[in-house]
């Protein structure tokens, strides 16, 4: 039988918290990867946020030898993500693959993400094995969550796997499963070589390395190579496999083989994620279709603050980027913040890791404004015309006389709650302008609940308060279903007379005036107090709906006056009138951290 046989890629795929990691470190330790002595928890996850938030950010490969029926197959997979703002890692980990492993709580059964990852799995026509992991809990019931699986998802019943992660049960018989039932890499090594980049990352030592995927050809150690896509060629110094660990490999790489590959390659631009790696004598026809590019839905600012200067930011943001593609970057400019760069992401976790990780791997101190998404705008031109522009900031908002309709992004949102919360989330719903749309009953005394909601309603505290409603048993994903116009305006904060753009939102009209006094009232605890008196007020155009006053700090000028005329205490406080009115000119006002982040608070409850 040829090595290409014996290969089997697939990845392993679940909602946030049903035991994808623990069953991945099951695996390396069933096939001998790991032992005892060597064992850690949550072994493919390398970033200590990973370890201290418990959840996988990053997928992680591995490459393990496995025994079935005398036959040794070399089994790649990859660990992936389960949180939805992370669904750009668990696609491309699908599309570098044959085969996955759904992966279902046997205590918590079919969840949202369970759904919308088997979608994604079916759609890439992945050979699948539905897995009923944690059949050692007491409240597990794992033959009912095996018959959910065929209800809800549609796979058989019978061709579950029961196992428990923790205990290492039906961990062999998985594997086996794994061995039988995927199908081997379809590629053919004597076809041109075509390898595809699935993640990087940087190093100060070796510089990009590049972790990547082999579909036709043959590579091997001193090839000279052409990434496609850039145009530029490299001289392979190393080739190897992870196992966990990076490890050198001598022997050559063909198709269906997974590794990573270090050539020396110092500028972060010259590799692309999803870019083909050929060989530079003899070249591939075509390059590899690659991957969709992400679309980005929350934009913030990150600015340099601190002893933190712009260009290290840059330096920083560029490292990042390499390794995690799904976010995107642009230089911008603030008239109270200076140079920065305006970033998009996922979702609200997704920038809170990214921000988290800048500040760490990039040693970096940031000034992070309040999150946005995208807004269409149908602008009126000077003859009449009318176009349409995309802005992911209300400070790009076009003057208001020239705009005639704002459309904001809608998401449909799929909701999976027990039979007791169902009137509470249909009320939260209907505060954040949810559209109903239906309602699907399960089996185990839960619903589904559909709801057409506008992304800028949900992205702050919205899986929060479900999760609180539902005592934590509540579930949700979503997906953009396109643009709808609204009453939309974009409310101004005025500071000390100054609009401050980074505090500017689009807001629906029938809620301008609460959330305007509302955000005040939180700038007014936020801001300290100065020398001199603050006014804070909001405006929709040139007319303002809210006001707020932050009092200036007392100084008694007077006290030196122990005696005399009266006249004496009246100069002395006309002076510091005077004083204050120019200093109040002059002197800028201090804006904290948290007063950018304020204007998320939308004053409920």
């Amino acid at each position: 039988m040829s090595a290409q046989k014996t290969i089997r890629n697939f990845c392993i795929i679940a909602h946030i918290d049903h035991g994808k990691s623990t069953l991945a470190d099951r695996m390396l330790m069933g096939t001998g990867a790991m032992d005892e002595r060597t064992r850690k928890d949550q072994a493919l996850d390398n970033m200590d946020l990973e370890r201290e938030r418990g959840i996988t950010i990053k997928s992680s490969a591995v490459s393990v030898d496995h025994e079935y029926e005398g036959v040794n197959y070399e089994l790649n997979f990859i660990d992936t993500p389960g949180h939805v703002d992370f669904h750009y890692e668990v696609s491309r980990a699908i599309a570098a693959c044959e085969g996955a492993i759904l992966v279902v709580d046997a205590t918590q059964g079919v969840e949202a993400q369970t759904v919308a990852n088997l979608y994604k799995a079916v759609e890439a026509d992945l050979e699948l094995i539905p897995v009923v992991n944690k059949i050692d809990l007491p409240s597990a019931e794992p033959e009912k969550r095996a018959i959910q699986v065929e209800e809800v998802l549609g796979l058989d019943a019978n061709d579950c796997v029961f196992t428990s992660a923790k205990t290492g049960v039906g961990v062999s018989e998985l594997l086996d499963a794994i061995c039988a039932r995927f199908h081997p890499p379809a590629g053919d090594p004597d076809e041109k070589l075509q390898a595809l980049i699935f993640d990087a990352k940087y190093d100060d030592y070796r510089g990009v390395i590049v972790y990547f995927r082999m579909v036709n050809g043959t590579m091997k150690k001193g090839d000279r190579i052409r990434m496609m896509g850039v145009k530029r060629t490299f001289h392979v110094t190393e080739l190897g496999k992870f196992r966990p660990e990076m490890q050198p490999n001598t022997e050559p790489f063909v198709a269906g083989d997974v590794g990573y590959m270090v050539a020396s390659i110092k500028t972060l631009e010259d590799v692309n994620i999803g870019d083909t790696i050929t060989l530079d004598v003899n070249p591939a026809d075509e390059p590899l279709p690659g991957y969709q590019e992400p679309q980005p839905m929350v934009f913030c600012d990150f600015y340099p603050s601190g002893d933190t200067q712009f260009d290290d930011l840059r330096e920083a943001i560029g490292k990042l980027h390499v390794n995690d593609a799904s976010f995107t970057y642009e230089p911008t400019n603030s008239e109270a913040l200076g140079s920065g760069f305006r970033c998009g992401f996922l979702g609200m976790l997704h920038m809170d890791i990214i921000q988290e990780r800048l500040e760490r791997e990039g040693d970096v101190q940031l000034v992070q404004t309040a999150p946005t998404v995208t807004y269409e705008v149908l602008v009126q031109g000077k003859m009449g015309e009318t176009h349409t522009i995309h802005i992911t900031n209300p400070a790009e908002l076009p003057d208001m006389s020239k705009v005639r309709e704002i459309r904001e992004p809608i998401v449909r949102a799929e909701i999976i709650t027990p039979n007791d919360s169902i009137g509470d989330i249909m009320k939260l719903c209907e505060q954040r302008r949810g559209v109903y749309r239906q309602q699907k009953f399960l089996a185990d005394d839960r619903q589904i609940l559909e709801y057409d909601l506008p992304l800028a309603e949900i992205i702050y505290d919205f899986f929060d308060k479900l999760k609180s409603m539902t005592s934590g048993y509540g579930t949700m994903d979503y997906h953009i279903t396109g643009f709808q116009q609204d009453k939309l305006v974009k409310m101004d904060i005025l500071v000390n007379g100054a609009s401050v753009e980074a505090l500017s939102i689009i807001v629906h009209r029938e809620k301008a005036e609460y959330r305007g006094r509302h955000l005040l009232k939180r700038l007014k605890q936020e801001i300290d107090r100065h020398l001199f008196e603050i006014p804070l007020q909001a405006a929709i155009g040139g007319k303002i709906i809210a006001r707020e006053t932050i009092k200036s700090v007392g100084k008694n000028v007077t006290a030196k006056c122990y005696g005399g005329d009266v006249t004496r205490k009246r100069k002395l406080l006309e002076k510091q009138k005077a004083g204050k009115a120019r200093m109040k000119k002059i002197a800028s006002v201090d804006i904290p951290q948290k007063a950018f982040m304020a204007v998320l608070d939308t004053g409920e409850g």
